[in-house]
């Protein structure tokens, strides 16, 4: 637990203060109390400016003013890197070796170096992307945040309370802590992805990789799984729906009134990783929203006006419109999502257990029971076979850690057709779900061969391919784009060549 407890504090201990300055030579910034305390001065070395920052750490203007040369010792941050027109500071740097030994990275080299340098080729495909207009959706971002908050509720025994204990945040800051380095993760790989996406392999060419290769270097294939699920939510009670409704009923009211904004309750209040940005969600195409939220914010017309509650998978909404441009939309929303109470799980596990009697009695398979009484729409049509999705393959085998870790739990003590004991998960829509699996088939680790691993082995090839034409890309991007280097750095061994001038 306690290596838990430090993992999932590892975002939080990095928190520096921060000054978006885009420029070269080095700016420095320190700061000093004035007498109450509750002012304090940033100051820079070329004796030009003084920032002004309020109790709470925040730069709150700037003004020319002449002041007094640099303490080295009381230097709270710096641009050490510049690639294009993006800084990279030292809080940075700092924050990305702190998140690496939380995690139990290991360096390939000297931390100074490696570290600035990563954080270099991301600047590399950011730029990239904004050159090449590449697009990630505030929807997108959503659900990744979403996606990650959930992992961590799940490594806290599927407590959010025990969750925010840990990290000394709300769920909600969390959120928006996140928000900015998962839109740089999303425009990174998306220009990834265009990058590599006409790179292909043959047949011919995966057997001639792997022909002349010592068996040692043929890869090996972790034990592969495929699960079937059958998951049960527990029924919200009518006071419940009716206390989020009446909520939501009281923030379209104060809207309405002029007592406060949209924007600013959706940031106060609102379960969704929207809330930083008060709601709003970007120019969304249809398809990537939920369809009845999008059915209803398609049909707004008035900005001044806000939606009726809609409810969906993830909870009960409203929507406010910004903008349409053609087929996308822009809106702002408030989520709501009803709280469960322990009895109500209790029931919901009872029931699973009960189900999974009869199918052990044979009274039915475990096959009929996901298609009629699962509640889980992604898997019940399929038998309740588990999809294992990412951007370039759809399979039914996973890595035992690229499953849910509830699921992942479930499984280590399962022998193939057994079903497992009901147990509490959150799934992908944010809820806390209880659940029951079925181990369908397991292939343990082995030394992949080219009739029983195919794909995998062509994965490899590919992968190889697209990791040679991404480094030949970055050594080739590096040259034609500025960067500015402190000193200090000027000895590294980087991996590319080409960033000192």
């Amino acid at each position: 637990m306690n290596h838990l407890r430090h993992f999932l504090l590892a975002p939080v201990i990095g928190a520096f203060v921060t000054v978006a300055v885009c420029a070269m030579p080095r700016y420095t910034v320190t700061v000093n109390s004035t007498p109450d305390d509750s002012t304090k001065v940033a100051t820079t070395p070329d004796d030009s400016t003084k920032v002004v920052a309020t109790s709470n750490d925040s730069i709150a203007t700037a003004v020319p003013e002449k002041v007094h040369l640099i303490n080295p010792a009381s230097i709270i941050d710096e641009v050490v890197w510049v690639v294009g027109d993006e800084p990279i500071l030292k809080s940075d740097i700092e924050t990305m070796r702190l998140q690496a030994e939380a995690e139990g990275v290991r360096w390939d080299g000297n931390p100074d170096c490696v570290i600035p340098e990563q954080l270099a080729v991301q600047k590399l495909f950011l730029h990239q992307a904004a050159i090449d207009s590449i697009e990630v959706t505030e929807a997108e971002i959503n659900q990744e945040i979403e996606d990650q908050i959930n992992y961590w509720i799940q490594l806290a025994d599927g407590s959010r309370e025990k969750l925010e204990e840990y990290r000394k945040q709300s769920i909600s800051q969390m959120r928006q802590q996140m928000h900015d380095d998962f839109r740089n993760r999303g425009l990174i790989q998306e220009m990834k992805k265009e990058l590599v996406k006409n790179i292909t392999v043959t047949p011919a060419e995966v057997r001639a990789f792997f022909k002349d290769l010592p068996e040692d270097s043929i890869p090996l294939v972790p034990t592969m799984v495929e699960v079937q699920i059958i998951t049960r939510e527990p029924k919200v009670s009518i006071d419940e729906i009716n206390r989020v409704k009446n909520t939501l009923r009281e923030y379209t009211e104060r809207v309405n009134s002029g007592e406060t904004s949209f924007a600013t309750l959706a940031r106060l209040y609102s379960e969704d990783g929207s809330a930083r940005q008060g709601g709003e969600l970007g120019y969304t195409p249809k398809a990537a929203l939920d369809p009845v939220f999008a059915n209803v914010a398609f049909n707004l017309t008035d900005p001044n006006k806000i939606s009726k509650i809609v409810e969906t998978e993830f909870g009960f909404h409203i929507i406010q419109l910004i903008d349409k441009r053609g087929e996308r939309i822009n809106v702002r929303h408030i989520l709501m999502k009803p709280k469960v109470t322990q009895e109500e799980l209790d029931k919901a596990s009872a029931d699973l257990d009960s189900i999974a009697s009869i199918i052990r009695s044979g009274k039915s398979t475990f096959d009929e029971a996901a298609l009629y009484v699962s509640d889980d729409k992604d898997t019940k049509s399929n038998h309740g076979l588990m999809a294992n999705s990412t951007d370039m393959t759809r399979t039914s085998k996973f890595k035992m850690q690229d499953l849910p870790t509830e699921v992942a739990r479930a499984v280590e003590g399962l022998e193939v057709g057994e079903i497992s004991k009901p147990f509490e998960m959150i799934n992908s829509k944010g809820k806390r779900v209880c659940a029951i699996i079925l181990l369908k088939s397991r292939v343990e680790s082995h030394r992949a061969t080219i009739t029983e691993d195919f794909q995998t082995m062509k994965e490899v090839v590919l992968d190889h391919r697209r990791g040679e034409f991404l480094d030949d890309w970055v050594a080739q991007k590096i040259k034609n784009t500025y960067v500015k280097i402190n000193d200090q750095y000027k000895d590294c061994k980087f991996q590319y060549q080409g960033w000192i001038k």
